[in-house]
């Protein structure tokens, strides 16, 4: 991955809620290198939702349209456990 992509996509991880800021960052660090093209376009248009409608998705509150964009959520939902 280029590096300035990476570091495009690290300050799109900064939100304004500090519990997404950790779930997108590990996100990023540890799965997106990894995975497949359109899981990675699919990670980076839920970085341009609103903060309160990802929290929703990651709470499971509601859920995003997009197959590939629930994917992702549910991959986020489940890091680290």
């Amino acid at each position: 991955m280029e590096g300035t992509n990476l570091s495009r996509l690290r300050w799109r991880c900064r939100r304004g809620m500090r519990e997404l800021d950790v779930v997108l960052q590990r996100y990023l660090d540890q799965r997106y290198a990894l995975a497949p093209e359109a899981e990675q376009r699919a990670f980076e248009s839920l970085l341009d939702a609103q903060d309160p409608v990802l929290l929703d998705y990651l709470i499971g509150r509601d859920h995003p349209q997009d197959p590939q964009q629930a994917n992702v959520i549910a991959r986020l939902a489940h890091a680290g456990t």
